[in-house]
């Protein structure tokens, strides 16, 4: 299978962030820069369709999952040729974490609203490849597949495009509703330049694909250490879904962002960064624990 595009800073142990449907690389801007600093290899793909990423079809979480898949094993594969071999050994909430930071164990996978529907449909089919995993303004399902209200959803989002309106004049009026009051301006912008970017007619696809998500049943099955990161003023992932889902997750971390909304990592990168940097911290703590 072909390799999405991707960009990449930094060496050490893997962070793959996944974007929202708004997105692209570009939207994880600020982590890819702070994380690269501090010892990690971070990494900001294209979703299939979004940037130079090729798009699939039939557009699927199955099929965005199998992309994903193929790039986190292109990627241990490369920190693999640079690094002897370490042997996995039982996390501290089960599943296998590797003495060097989880590098031949998996890569900590960080998923931003659909992009954190990816990162669960990839944990439901190959929970090997992950040894942590952060969800952030997300759901673990879109309701039931058909209903009328999805359809009116989708017919919600695409009507400006319908009426001969740009990606860029959809942006202009769907950002502003998703942050929260305490947002950063130049976040902002960029979350808009992100989503003036978007290809519409992947945005469609998405969309459509979006509304068939349901993957509740698999979050019992997380084995790994997993922080969620939710926005005071979410409407798209209140924090009251993502604290049922946090609960449903055993062992999980949950967290709140006062005064953001949906574009969390954007919109607060430095109290989202630190939310990250210590979840990393404390989970790679406890692992040597249990390694020694």
């Amino acid at each position: 299978m072909w390799l999405p595009a991707f960009t990449t800073l930094g060496a050490g142990p893997v962070i793959l962030m996944l974007h929202g449907i708004g997105g692209g690389h570009r939207a994880f801007a600020p982590q890819v820069e702070t994380f690269a600093s501090l010892g990690y290899r971070a990494v900001a793909w294209d979703m299939p369709g979004y940037g130079h990423s090729a798009p699939i079809d039939p557009y699927t979480f199955k099929g965005l999952a199998q992309s994903c898949i193929t790039l986190i094993e292109s990627l241990l594969g490369s920190s693999d040729e640079r690094r002897p071999a370490a042997p996995s050994r039982e996390g501290p909430l089960g599943g296998q974490r590797s003495t060097q930071s989880g590098e031949r164990g998996g890569v900590i996978l960080l998923g931003h609203s659909m992009g954190a529907m990816v990162a669960q449909e990839v944990m439901a089919r190959r929970p090997e490849l992950v040894n942590r995993l952060i969800l952030c303004g997300t759901s673990p399902s879109f309701g039931k597949p058909d209903g009328d209200w999805q359809r009116d959803f989708i017919a919600q989002r695409t009507a400006p495009l319908d009426a001969g309106q740009t990606m860029a004049q959809l942006a202009e009026v769907l950002v502003p509703q998703m942050i929260g009051p305490g947002s950063l301006p130049e976040g902002v912008a960029l979350a808009t330049h992100c989503m003036a970017g978007v290809n519409p007619p992947t945005y469609r696809k998405a969309l459509e694909a979006l509304v068939t998500f349901d993957r509740r049943a698999a979050l019992a099955l997380i084995q790994v250490p997993t922080l969620l990161v939710a926005g005071e003023f979410d409407k798209n992932a209140p924090p009251a879904v993502m604290q049922k889902m946090a609960a449903r997750i055993a062992g999980s971390r949950y967290a709140e962002l006062p005064g953001i909304g949906h574009l969390m990592n954007l919109e607060a990168p430095d109290e989202f960064d630190a939310l990250v940097l210590g979840f990393l911290a404390d989970t790679e703590a406890a692992s040597r624990r249990v390694l020694h």
